[in-house]
């Protein structure tokens, strides 16, 4: 049902109440100008102490509902046998119809397992766009990503519903080019994080589907983002709309041989796991669980987590809690294409993006523009976001850059968690940045590491434009924070 307001707003309206807080403190611009400078420019490496807003991510990060909290509560310790886990086994067979389930600690756990499985040198993985981790497990077990979502995926302004959906035709062209021998296994990941959280289709599950039976190619789900592209579905996809969330996942996870997941995201806990369909598969990986998480009732997860995670789930499969996350996107999205930011539309999960090629058209890719806008964003307001784009990238093995498709500001709406005033000071202070642009210069490395350098990698301002952009702040807000 849709709320509407007397007045004609069109505003998202909350459909939780507020019971525990925790404090935040926004420094003055000077504090800031000093805290993202110790952190090297990178905002993974910014002390939470020293951000008001953190919009890193999503991964983690989301608030637990008061059923999940009592839950932990009740948690079974026994290191094998598990009476939580049985309830976790119990849940994921019910929400998803798969017997074989493995937990593990959380989603690039998952990704070390398929990729030692299922990747051998030489192999290709087809995918709609990889995901840094994912890319790095395939890659250091000998393998190659294939991108081959359709060439609108990368258009930044659009009104296309499912631009995460796989260019089937570049599918079938790439299985006739190399064989399906040389095919690891299909990738999908629902949401695809790197360019703007656009989620999938159904209707485009059911091709890949289709190629798969033809070939015999194992086709695997990244269900990490499940629970934003499960809106999209019941509000974008005409099969849907009289459809159930329960019975919307069960249609995407009937086309699928294997679903993996970080509970980070989905699920609002922390661990992951991986459901199989085939047995042969699932003894390839049950060895690897012990060895590289825990025993298999528990795969490096806390007990109590395992508890949340069952109750988080079954709420997952609620609309009112699944909406919550993209309505908010939605808004920010939209307040900001009023105000003449550009954004990657339409508006999708996770959070909302920033286009930083347009943002910023004077920073070359080569001094890591989104990077730079993350520095300034925080200078500016005390938010930390995430640099999506070329600092996310990996050299080649000559040494030379690879540049990314899209150079993204990444600011994450984990779920619950904040008001929506908090979201109107973003807009604001994202706006004003926008107004100054011109001020924002680059970055440099000074310190990169050769393995997921945005993790930890340091850079260095190219000139003074923080101290500028920190006077000019002075000027137009006088001594507000």
């Amino acid at each position: 049902m849709v709320v509407k307001f007397f007045g004609g707003d069109t505003v998202p309206l909350e459909m939780h109440k507020v019971r525990v807080v925790q404090k935040l403190t926004l420094a003055p611009i000077e504090d800031r100008v000093k805290a993202v400078a110790e952190a090297g420019n990178n905002t993974f490496l910014l002390l939470n102490r020293d951000v008001f807003m953190d919009m890193l991510t999503d991964s983690g990060v989301n608030a637990m509902s008061d059923r999940q909290v009592a839950a932990m509560m009740v948690a079974d310790d026994s290191y094998a046998g598990s009476a939580t886990y049985e309830r976790f086994e119990a849940k994921m067979r019910e929400i998803f119809g798969i017997h074989w389930i493995l937990p593990t600690h959380q989603g690039r756990a998952c990704e070390n397992i398929l990729a030692q499985v299922l990747v051998k040198p030489g192999t290709i993985v087809p995918m709609n766009y990889h995901f840094t981790t994912t890319k790095a497990h395939i890659v250091l077990n000998g393998g190659a990503v294939e991108e081959i979502c359709h060439d609108h995926a990368l258009e930044v302004t659009s009104t296309r519903p499912f631009k995460g959906d796989m260019d089937i035709g570049k599918l079938k062209a790439l299985v006739a080019t190399h064989g399906a021998d040389k095919i690891a296994f299909v990738r999908m990941e629902a949401g695809t994080n790197l360019i703007g959280g656009q989620p999938i289709s159904i209707a485009n599950m059911r091709e890949i589907r289709a190629v798969c039976d033809k070939h015999g190619l194992t086709f695997v789900l990244d269900a990490s983002l499940l629970a934003d592209n499960l809106w999209f579905n019941k509000t974008r996809e005409e099969s849907c709309k009289d459809l159930s969330i329960a019975e919307i996942t069960r249609q995407i996870a009937d086309l699928c041989d294997v679903i993996y997941f970080s509970a980070r995201k989905l699920g609002c806990a922390r661990g992951g796991a991986i459901c199989i369909r085939s047995e042969e598969l699932y003894r390839k990986m049950r060895v690897l669980v012990p060895l590289y998480e825990g025993f298999l009732t528990y795969g490096g997860m806390s007990v109590r987590e395992i508890e949340a995670l069952t109750v988080g789930l079954d709420e997952t499969m609620d609309v009112d809690m699944i909406s919550q996350g993209p309505l908010f996107i939605e808004y920010m999205v939209n307040e900001l294409v009023k105000r003449g930011v550009p954004v990657i539309t339409p508006a999708g999960g996770l959070g909302c993006h920033i286009d930083v090629m347009r943002f910023l058209p004077h920073v070359p890719q080569s001094q890591y523009p989104a990077g730079a806008l993350a520095s300034a964003l925080f200078i500016a307001s005390g938010i930390r976001g995430m640099e999506r784009g070329s600092l996310s990238e990996q050299r080649n093995p000559d040494g030379s850059e690879v540049y990314s498709n899209m150079e993204l500001l990444r600011l994450a709406m984990p779920r619950r968690v904040f008001t929506l005033s908090q979201v109107k000071y973003a807009i604001d202070r994202i706006d004003w940045l926008y107004q100054n642009r011109d001020l924002v210069g680059g970055l440099v490395f000074v310190e990169e590491p050769e393995i997921l350098r945005f993790f930890y990698g340091r850079l260095d301002p190219v000139g003074d434009w923080q101290q500028k952009l920190a006077a000019k702040f002075r000027v137009d807000f006088g001594d507000s924070l």
